[in-house]
């Protein structure tokens, strides 16, 4: 182990990081209360810089999806991705930092984690659903020492992998479908994790604790998490049978939609919101056709508002998308394949391939009980995310929380937050006393498309008002939805690091009100 010197004392002040080159190593040094602590450069989850990021007490925030790492042993605190930093020893020796710097290096790391030994632990713990929150939650119990049994149930026969990457990277030939794979089979060999891929559940018994698959097995559990996530909506219109109509939810869809393209000139996207806009925007830079239908007048605009909506109809139109708002696709025709989609207007488009953008239902068909289901068929759950029967979690799309900023009951449909949810529904399975609380959680999302990165962090399902700072035209902004005197949240592009700080201040409950942040020029990286 070499010890090198890397810095001088002076070279930071408390609360600031800097990347340092040390042997072809990228390390992040980092200044907290006089100390110097030294972790990888990257984030793990997707190679973000954290040097661009925010240092917050001792809470490293990710610029590009806001995964957060502690600065002094670097593990991971909050998602997306799953690895935590590799930290390493530092030491002051006069006016000199050094840090030591093993053989091998690496910005990552898995944490230490438990194995199945039935003669300390013999319950068993299912988790049924293999998205964001059953990810985070298999890997949370044995990150938290469990040493029963652990069961990872998919409907889908595919390891988990990273379902973002779909309608972006994936979409866009940019990716393989290896790659997105997040464990292997032998990582989850290695921490006796049993993988049951391709089962379909049928049925939960909560009185009995048993799950029925449909070749008629059967499984006990002792704690049970639900956390099958949506399932795409499909249209019911006459000719929605024909082929190379598709929606996008698994790798095998963009598979189909991938093979299609190759023959193809002319795409119908059915929906402007995110998955049919994101989708827009990859199939548009491979040279198609794009035309999206939406009843809605311009894009985003339950989610983000009427101006910025029109700014990333903008955007598209500037890259050749052609969109038809307020009507919507009634009928299909062609031989077999389909050849022309018939509006509500009753305008008639050409087409040699649709995609399939509405939104998703929560994925609970299994469930019978109707002590479990909401009206929506989501779950509801409390702040622990348990249901009103014992020893059944949900988390994810399918959870039904209560939001607290809203003051009220709600889903929302992120990644990031089914990962947040997956990792404290196992730490509650495992404890009955110190439970862990969804009022801890910072929702935020991120889209691209095109060069467009946006960030949005918070929840606004109403606001009164949309308090802009910056250059919509530029893409250089942060957006405030407000409500009752209260920031909800805050969409931005191209101001990741002041989003991070937000974030951080959303968490320690500490924004200013709306009246502040629309009469002063607030500097947000200084408030954390």
């Amino acid at each position: 182990m070499k010890e090198i010197a890397i810095a001088h004392i002076n070279d930071l002040q408390n609360g600031q990081m800097q990347q340092i080159a040390v042997n072809n190593t990228q390390i992040l040094l980092s200044k907290i209360n006089d100390k110097f602590y030294a972790t990888g450069a990257f984030c793990p989850h997707s190679g973000a810089p954290l040097e661009k990021g925010i240092l917050s007490g001792e809470r490293i925030v990710c610029p590009w999806h806001n995964a957060c790492f502690n600065a002094i042993a670097g593990q991971q605190e909050e998602p997306p991705g799953l690895n935590s930093l590799f930290a390493y020893m530092t030491r002051v020796e006069g006016e000199q930092v050094f840090v030591k710097l093993p053989e091998e290096t690496s910005h990552q790391r898995t944490l230490e984690m438990a194995k199945y030994v039935p003669n300390a632990d013999h319950r068993t713990f299912v988790i049924l659903g293999a998205g964001a929150a059953g990810i985070n939650a298999v890997e949370t119990l044995r990150h938290e020492g469990f040493q029963g049994k652990v069961i990872f149930i998919s409907a889908e026969a595919t390891l988990p992998y990273d379902r973002t990457q779909l309608s972006k990277k994936y979409l866009q030939g940019k990716t393989t479908e290896k790659a997105l794979s997040l464990r292997s089979h032998e990582f989850y060999d290695q921490y006796d994790i049993e993988l049951k891929l391709g089962k379909t559940v049928t049925k939960v018994d909560p009185l009995k604790k048993i799950i029925t698959f449909d070749d008629n097995s059967n499984l006990e559990y002792d704690s049970l998490l639900l956390a099958t996530g949506g399932k795409a909506k499909k249209l019911k219109a006459p000719g929605s049978n024909l082929a190379n109509i598709f929606t996008l939810r698994q790798p095998e869809d963009v598979n189909l939609i991938l093979e299609t393209a190759k023959d193809v000139k002319n795409v119908l996207i059915i929906g402007s919101s995110f998955i049919g806009m994101e989708t827009a925007a990859s199939l548009t830079q491979q040279g198609l056709n794009v035309t999206v239908v939406s009843p809605s007048d311009v894009p985003f605009k339950k989610i983000l508002g009427d101006k910025l909506g029109k700014r990333f109809q903008k955007l598209h139109e500037t890259n050749g998308v052609i969109f038809k708002f307020g009507t919507k696709a009634v009928e299909f025709n062609g031989d077999q394949k389909v050849e022309s989609a018939k509006l509500e207007n009753g305008e008639t488009i050409a087409t040699d391939l649709v995609i399939v953008g509405i939104g998703v239902v929560p994925n609970t068909d299994y469930l019978t009980d109707r002590d479990l289901i909401a009206e929506d068929n989501s779950i509801t759950v409390n702040q622990y995310l348990q249901t009103n029967i014992e020893d059944i979690y949900a988390a994810g799309d399918i959870a039904l929380f209560p939001y607290f900023p809203m003051k009220k009951s709600t889903r929302i449909e992120h990644w990031r937050l089914a990962a947040q949810h997956g990792r404290i529904a196992a730490k509650n399975m495992l404890s009955r006393n110190k439970l862990q609380k969804v009022s801890q959680i910072v929702p935020f999302f991120w889209s691209g498309q095109y060069n467009a990165k946006l960030r949005y962090v918070g929840h606004a399902e109403q606001w009164d008002e949309i308090a802009i700072n910056g250059d919509l035209d530029q893409l250089e902004f942060l957006a405030f939805y407000l409500q009752n005197n209260k920031v909800m949240a805050v969409a931005g592009m191209n101001r990741d690091r002041e989003i991070a700080a937000i974030s951080e201040l959303m968490r320690e409950q500490k924004m200013p009100d709306a009246n502040t942040v629309k009469a002063q020029k607030i500097n947000w990286i200084d408030q954390v």
